[in-house]
C-alpha cells in the first residue's frame, strides 16, 4: 500500500462515527425510545440516557438510542412501533401507557421496558405485577391511595371543598383508572365529581367552557401525554379562572400549576435504565416483576397561590418536597 493511501486510511478512521468505532470493539445495542407524546423539555427526558450512561451504556458508543415520539397523534403509534421493529432494535423503552400498548401489538419477542405505564395490568400490558410474563416489564406510574391523598390535600387547602372537576384524556386507559379511583374516594369524603373529558388538542376549548359553566371548587388534571402537552394552557386557564388546581407530576407546577402530588418521573426513568442493563446482560422480561413508585413528590407553587389569593396551610407547607416562590 502506498504511504499516501495508508495515511488517508488512518485519517479517515479517526473521523468514523463513534458507534462505528465501538462496533469494532463489541456489539452496539440498538434501543428504541418510544412515546405517544412529545420530547419533554425537562430533566425527565434526559434521566434515562443519563442513568444508562452511569451504568456504562453510552449513546453513540455501545448503544444507539432510536427516539420515536408520536406528538399526541395517536394514529401514528402503530407505524412508529412497526418502524422500531423493522430497525431490529434490541429493546424498546416506552414512556406512558399508550406507547407500550402499541409496541406490544407490534412485537411479542423484542423486550419492552415501560418507564411509567399507568395501569399495566388493567390495560392488558402484563398479566400481573409479580409475574408479568411475555416480553413486557418495567415500572408502573400507579401508586396506592394517590387519589384519596390528592383529595385530602385539596380539602386541607380548601376546607369548604364540595365539588371537584377532573380533566382527563378519555383516549388513554390510565386516566380512566385515575378518574374512577378519584370518583370512589370523593364519595367517602362527601365530594361531588364532575368529569371533563378530552381526547385531542381540539377538545380543550370546550373543556374550559364547560368548567366555566359548572364552576367547581377545584380542578384535578390527570397526568397524561395529552394534558402534559397542554399543561401551560391548563395552568393559565386555572389561574385566570381563579380555580385551585391539583396535578400528578411536578412538570405541571413548573408551568404554573398550584399543587402536584405524584411519582417522580426522573426516579422512574432512572430505575428503568436498570431494567435495560439487566436485559442486555441476559435477563428475561417475563421474570422481572413490575415495580411501583417508591418516591412521591409534593410540589407547591406559592406564586400561583398568591395569584389565586390563597393561603397555603402550614401543614401542607411542612410536607412539601419543594416550594416554587
Amino acid at each position: 500500500m502506498k504511504r499516501r493511501e495508508f495515511i488517508g486510511l488512518v485519517g479517515g478512521a479517526a473521523a468514523w462515527p463513534a458507534a462505528a468505532r465501538a462496533q469494532q470493539l463489541g456489539k452496539v445495542y440498538r434501543i428504541g425510545v418510544f412515546s405517544a407524546g412529545s420530547p419533554p423539555l425537562t430533566t425527565a427526558f434526559t434521566a434515562l440516557p443519563d442513568a444508562l450512561r452511569a451504568l456504562g451504556w453510552i449513546d453513540g458508543q455501545n448503544i444507539l438510542l432510536e427516539n420515536r415520539f408520536a406528538d399526541n397523534r395517536l394514529e401514528r403509534l402503530p407505524e412508529l412501533a412497526a418502524e422500531l421493529v423493522r430497525l431490529k432494535v434490541d429493546i424498546i423503552v416506552t414512556y406512558g401507557t399508550l406507547a407500550p400498548l402499541a409496541a406490544k401489538q407490534a412485537t411479542s419477542t423484542i423486550p419492552i421496558v415501560m418507564c411509567d405505564a399507568g395501569d399495566p395490568v388493567g390495560s392488558g400490558l402484563v398479566v400481573s405485577l409479580a409475574r408479568p410474563g411475555g416480553n413486557v416489564t418495567g415500572l408502573s406510574l400507579m401508586s396506592p391511595d394517590l387519589a384519596p391523598k390528592r383529595l385530602q390535600m385539596l380539602k386541607e387547602l380548601l376546607p369548604a371543598l364540595s365539588r371537584v372537576a377532573v380533566l382527563w384524556n378519555a383516549a388513554n386507559p390510565y386516566p380512566a383508572r385515575v378518574y374512577k379511583e378519584t370518583e370512589i374516594a370523593a364519595k367517602s369524603l362527601g365530594i361531588e365529581v364532575d368529569s371533563i373529558q378530552v381526547r385531542g388538542a381540539a377538545d380543550f376549548d370546550d373543556a374550559f367552557n364547560l368548567l366555566m359553566k359548572r364552576r367547581p371548587d377545584a380542578l384535578i388534571a390527570v397526568e397524561d401525554p395529552l394534558t402534559g402537552a397542554h399543561g401551560q394552557q391548563i395552568a393559565d386557564f386555572a389561574v385566570k379562572s381563579q380555580l385551585p388546581s391539583m396535578y400528578g407530576l411536578r412538570a405541571y407546577a413548573d408551568r404554573g400549576g398550584l399543587i402536584t402530588y405524584g411519582p417522580s418521573l426522573v426516579e422512574l426513568r432512572r430505575r428503568a435504565a436498570g431494567y435495560v442493563d439487566q436485559i442486555i446482560k441476559g435477563a428475561k422480561p417475563a421474570d422481572m416483576p413490575i415495580q411501583q413508585p417508591t418516591k412521591l413528590e409534593l410540589i407547591i407553587n406559592l406564586k400561583t397561590a398568591k395569584a389565586l389569593d390563597l393561603t397555603v396551610p402550614p401543614s401542607l407547607i411542612a410536607r412539601a418536597d419543594e416550594l416554587i416562590e
